[in-house]
């Protein structure tokens, strides 16, 4: 099965790149009078709608038997019985795009059974397709890409999401930032979770954490981190990163970044 996702990769890339190309051109002329609200401050617009349609679409025909896990498409969120399923963001980082702030990506995974075994994470506005398979490594538009090297907290530069609808544990999350900021060179929250994961797969940011996502948001990026050579976990009940609405991922400074958050988290 691994050739099998390799051989799947470059045509995924390729639908990607063509979505990412709409989202561009919609990007120049969007009016926010269009946005939409789904919940407090969780924005949707047309655009997010239109390029799901169309991945949807085009992976359907790409892969008839795969179900699907999608944002925007409410009937497409449980498991069904199918054994392989995309999981997808037409585009993370909605806030960014109805703002004019130039971070948001495409976020394409596919599962096979509970293991994810293709990831495809396309950022719109630099042109930069993320893609990795199972066991096949991870590159960037072409080149192999590796997690940091650097081996202490004190020298990494991390990435993280502030909550923006569930507040009840802020208070935790500000010591934590707290903690994390007298120790590294510095948080930066891109807005973008999808993003985020990218840039640890590829070494500018050496770690990541965030609570209360969705499985759209760390699908892709996980498997990219992974086969970059870095690891994802949680930090806190959760076993599972992917449906377990946490994640911590990191290159060497892994164990030291999640020991720090799992002392403060309760």
């Amino acid at each position: 099965m691994v050739k099998e996702w390799k051989t799947l990769c470059p045509q995924v890339n390729d639908i990607a790149r063509k979505v990412g190309l709409f989202i561009a051109q919609q990007s120049q002329s969007f009016d926010r009078k269009a946005t939409e609200y789904k919940g407090l401050n969780n924005l949707v617009s047309y655009v997010d709608r239109e390029a799901e349609n169309r991945l949807v679409e085009a992976l359907s025909k790409l892969l008839p038997e795969a179900g699907f896990i999608t944002e925007e498409n409410e009937t497409t969120h449980q498991i069904s019985t199918k054994q392989l399923h995309w999981i997808i963001d037409p585009l993370d980082g909605t806030t960014n795009f109805i703002h004019g702030l130039p971070v948001f990506a495409i976020s394409i995974g596919l599962m096979h059974e509970n293991q994810m075994v293709l990831g495809v994470v396309y950022e719109v506005n630099r042109r930069e397709c993320f893609y990795a398979t199972l066991g096949g490594g991870a590159f960037c538009n072409a080149v192999k890409i590796q997690v940091s090297p650097i081996l202490q907290l004190k020298e990494a530069l991390l990435a993280t999401g502030f909550p923006y609808h569930w507040f009840d544990k802020n208070e935790i999350y500000l010591k934590i930032l707290n903690e994390l900021m007298q120790r590294s060179h510095g948080l930066r929250r891109m807005g973008s979770a999808a993003v985020d994961l990218a840039y640890v797969a590829c070494g500018r940011f050496e770690g990541f954490f965030e609570f209360n996502l969705s499985p759209w948001d760390v699908a892709a990026g996980s498997l990219l981190v992974q086969e970059a050579g870095g690891k994802v976990g949680t930090f806190g009940k959760a076993q599972d990163f992917i449906f377990g609405k946490e994640i911590i991922a990191a290159g060497a400074i892994f164990e030291e970044m999640q020991e720090i958050i799992q002392k403060l988290w309760h």
